[in-house]
C-alpha cells in the first residue's frame, strides 16, 4: 500500500470525545420565510450573519470568483447583533460544506441542505459533508515508523476510530505545525530528514534533509523557518539547519555547539536562541542574517528554553546547576538568574506568559516563576518525577515518569499569596518509564475544546480522553497495533478569531457550487449559504480518467462468509459508464493488514460490476478497486469500509472508544 492511504471510517458519533452538535430546530414559521440560500447575509432570532468564502489570505471583502478547486480558501461567518451591531462573542458554531445538490433519502424523497444537516447529525452510514467544519483529528506518533491517525467523534461502531496511517521512512522524535497548520514536521533522527505530512489529505508530502541526527523542531512565530536540532556526535556537525517551510527546501545549516539543542525565538522573529547542553551555553542567531552573532554562559547544562509573550524574555533553565536564566533580546545578554535547585528539565510558559513551569525530576516537584518580577513563587510537589508539562487555558498537565497519574495544577490558584496544590487522573495501567526510551515529543494534547486533552500512554499504547471536571477519562483509543509515543492534535473547526468573527480554512476539493451550511444552538439559527469554484485546469493534467462509484456498498455483515460489493467505473469527465472490462479485481484486506485477498470481479450488468469479498475474520476491512487493462491500480482509487461483526457478543477491546 502506498504511504499515506487515506483510510476513513464509517460516520459513527462517540459522544465521550466530543459533545454531539446540537440537533437541527425543527421545521417552523422562522425557518419558512429566511432569505435565498445564495444569500450572503441572513438576519434572525436577533443576529445578522454575513458569510464569505474567499481565497485563503486575501482581503477583506475579496469577490469570490477567483475561487478555484484546489485552492486554500477561509469561510467566515461574521454574527452581529441586530440592533446594535456589536459583534456577538463566544459562540459555538457548527458548519459544514457539501456539493449544492439533493441526495435522495427513503422512498425516492430528496433531501435539500437544511435537511441533510439532520442526516450528518444522525451519523447515517454513507451520508457525510464533504467537507465538516467540526472536525478535528488526533495524531499518534508510534515507536515503528508512522503515524495514526484517529477521529474522536466518528468511529465504526465503538470499534475503530482509525481514519488514517502515515508511513514514515524512520521513527519520529518529535514534531511541530506549521503556522497555518496544513503541514506537519517530524524529525526522524535515524534517518537525518524531517518528514513533512499534508495535514489536509494525510499523506507523506516529503522528507527534507536536515543534517546530522535530527531531534528537536521549532517553527519561528513568522511561520517562514523551520528550526531542527542537530544532536550529532562531532562539534562541526552539531548545531541547528534552517529550512524554508514553505518552499520545503534547505536554507542554511549552522553549528553552534555540542550536545542537544532546544530552541526559542523573540517575540518579533529578530532573534533564534539555541542551547547547546554539552558545551554549556545559548547561541544567539540572527534570524535575518542566519549568522550565529555570540554565545552566552547560562549555567553548565542548559536542558531547556522558552519565551514569555508577556515578559518578552528567554528562560534557560540548567539541570546541573538548578538555576534558570533570564535572557533579555533587547541586550542579548543574561540579566538575572532564579536559583532553584538542581535536576530540573523542561521549561513551558503558560498561555498569558504570566508564569514560567519548570519541572524538577530529581526532586519530585515543579517550580513556578513570576515572569513580570522573575521571581521564584511556588514549589509545589508532586507524587512522582516529572518529566513533561503542557497547559490548557485553566490547568498546567504535569506527566510522571513512574505514575500512570497525570497531575493537573490549577492555574487560577497559582500568584502571589496562594499555595496552589494538585489533583490528579489515572490514564492507564502501566507508567510511562516502563516503555524504555521516550519520545521527546508531548505525551499531552490539547483537544479542540478548552477544558480537554489527549494523553498517550507510553506504557500500554492506549490515549485516553480526559475532560475537566471528570474524576477519570471519559474514553481511550488503542494503538491499532502499534507501541505509542506522543500525541498532537489537527483542528479544522470553525474558531472565533476576532471578536464575532467565525473563521476556518479548507482546501476546496472540487469545482462547483457548495452550501455552506451554518448552524447556532443560541440563538437559535440555522441556513445554508452558497458558493461558487471554478474548474482549475493545472489540477486535471496527467489525471486519472475513470473512477469508481460503489453501488449500496453494504456497511456491515457477519464474519466467515462473503458479501457482494457492487460498483462502476466511470469517465471522470464525461460521466460515461465503462462497460465491458475484463480483468476488474477488488483488493481486500482486515486492518491493519490481515487476510489480504484480491477478488476477481464480473460485469453483472453493462458496466455494473460485482465481487464476492471474503470476511474470513471480525474486524474492519478495507476494499479497493483495480483494473490492470484500463491503468486503474487499486491503491490510487477510493476505497469502502466493511465491519465483520463475530456471530456471538463479546470479545470486543473493553479499551475502545465507546460512549461513557
Amino acid at each position: 500500500m502506498a504511504a499515506g492511504i487515506l483510510m476513513s471510517v464509517g460516520p459513527w458519533v462517540w459522544a465521550g470525545c466530543k459533545p454531539t452538535p446540537p440537533p437541527a430546530p425543527p421545521p417552523s414559521a422562522e425557518t419558512a420565510a429566511e432569505p435565498s440560500p445564495g444569500a450572503r447575509s441572513v438576519t434572525r432570532n436577533g443576529v445578522t450573519v454575513d458569510f464569505t468564502l474567499a481565497p485563503s489570505g486575501a482581503p477583506a471583502g475579496e469577490s469570490q470568483a477567483r475561487l478555484l478547486e484546489g485552492d486554500w480558501a477561509e469561510v467566515r461567518f461574521r454574527i452581529r447583533d441586530e440592533a446594535t451591531g456589536q459583534p456577538v462573542r463566544g459562540l459555538k458554531p457548527a458548519a459544514w460544506m457539501d456539493m449544492g445538490e439533493v441526495i435522495e433519502g427513503k422512498g425516492g424523497d430528496r433531501k435539500d441542505c437544511r435537511e441533510k444537516i439532520g442526516l450528518y447529525l444522525k451519523g447515517i452510514v454513507g451520508i457525510r459533508p464533504l467537507i465538516d467544519l467540526n472536525a478535528y483529528y488526533l495524531l499518534v506518533m508510534n515507536q515503528a515508523p508512522s503515524i495514526s491517525v484517529i477521529d474522536p467523534v466518528v468511529s465504526m461502531t465503538g470499534t475503530t476510530s482509525l481514519y488514517a496511517q502515515v508511513f514514515l521512512k524512520r521513527p519520529g522524535e518529535d514534531w511541530v505545525k506549521s503556522r497555518n497548520g496544513r503541514r506537519l514536521f517530524v524529525s526522524m533522527p535515524l534517518a537525518d530528514e524531517v518528514a513533512v505530512v499534508d495535514t489536509e489529505t494525510f499523506r507523506l508530502e516529503a522528507s527534507l534533509p536536515s543534517g546530522a541526527r535530527p531531534v528537536r523542531t521549532a517553527v519561528q512565530p513568522d511561520g517562514r523557518y523551520l528550526w531542527v536540532g542537530n544532536d550529532a556526535a562531532s562539534a562541526g556537525a552539531s548545531g541547528v539547519t534552517v529550512l524554508d517551510a514553505e518552499k520545503l527546501v534547505r536554507v542554511k545549516f549552522l553549528p553552534t555547539g555540542r550536545g542537544h539543542h532546544e530552541i526559542a525565538f523573540s517575540g518579533d522573529d529578530r532573534w533564534a536562541f539555541v542551547t547547546n547542553r554539552d558545551d554549556g551555553t545559548v547561541s544567539v542567531v540572527d534570524v535575518r542574517k542566519l549568522r550565529k552573532v555570540k554565545d552566552l554562559r547560562t549555567g553548565p547544562l542548559p536542558i531547556s528554553a522558552a519565551h514569555s509573550p508577556l515578559s518578552g524574555a528567554i528562560y534557560v533553565a540548567d539541570g546541573r546547576e538548578g538555576s534558570v536564566a533570564v535572557i533579555d533580546p533587547e541586550r542579548l545578554e543574561v540579566t538575572a538568574r532564579v536559583a532553584l535547585q538542581p535536576g530540573l528539565g523542561p521549561l513551558r510558559i503558560s498561555p498569558d506568559g504570566r508564569w514560567a513551569f519548570v519541572v524538577n525530576t530529581a526532586e519530585n516537584a515543579v517550580h513556578v516563576i513570576d515572569t513580570t518580577v522573575n521571581r521564584a513563587l511556588h514549589t509545589i510537589p508532586v507524587p512522582g518525577k516529572p518529566y513533561q508539562v503542557i497547559f490548557t487555558r485553566a490547568f498546567a498537565y504535569v506527566r510522571l515518569l513512574d505514575s500512570e497519574r497525570v497531575q493537573m495544577i490549577n492555574l487560577s490558584l497559582v500568584g502571589e499569596g496562594k499555595a496552589p496544590g494538585t489533583q490528579s487522573f489515572v490514564a492507564g495501567n502501566v507508567a510511562p518509564r516502563q516503555a524504555g526510551t521516550l519520545a521527546i515529543a508531548d505525551s499531552i494534547a490539547p483537544a479542540n475544546l478548552e477544558a480537554a486533552v489527549f494523553v498517550t500512554n507510553p506504557g500500554d499504547s492506549f490515549t485516553y480522553y480526559y475532560m475537566e471536571g471528570m474524576n477519570a477519562p471519559m474514553g481511550s483509543f488503542s494503538g491499532y497495533g502499534q507501541r505509542t509515543r506522543a500525541s498532537t492534535v489537527v483542528d479544522r473547526s470553525v474558531k472565533e478569531v476576532e471578536p464575532g468573527t467565525y473563521l476556518a480554512r479548507v482546501r476546496l476539493p472540487a469545482a462547483g457550487r457548495y452550501d455552506v451550511a451554518l448552524l447556532l444552538d443560541s440563538p437559535r439559527l440555522l441556513h445554508c449559504f452558497s458558493a461558487e469554484a471554478g474548474e482549475n485546469p493545472a489540477l486535471h493534467v496527467g489525471e486519472r480518467p475513470l473512477r469508481v462509484e460503489f453501488l449500496d456498498p453494504p456497511a456491515e455483515a457477519a464474519a466467515g462468509g462473503k458479501v457482494a460489493l457492487r460498483f462502476k467505473l466511470v469517465e471522470a469527465r464525461t460521466g460515461k459508464v465503462q462497460a465491458g472490462v475484463t480483468d476488474v479485481a477488488v483488493l481486500s484486506f482486515r486492518a491493519p493488514g490481515f487476510d489480504r485477498e484480491q477478488t476477481a470481479a464480473r460485469e453483472e450488468s453493462p458496466g455494473v460490476y460485482q465481487a464476492q469479498v471474503a470476511l474470513p475474520a471480525a474486524g474492519t476491512y478495507y476494499a479497493y478497486v483495480g483494473a490492470p487493462s484500463l491503468g486503474l491500480r487499486p491503491e490510487e482509487t477510493p476505497y469502502r469500509t466493511i465491519r465483520a461483526t463475530a456471530p456471538a457478543a463479546g470479545g470486543k477491546d473493553s479499551h475502545a472508544a465507546r460512549a461513557p
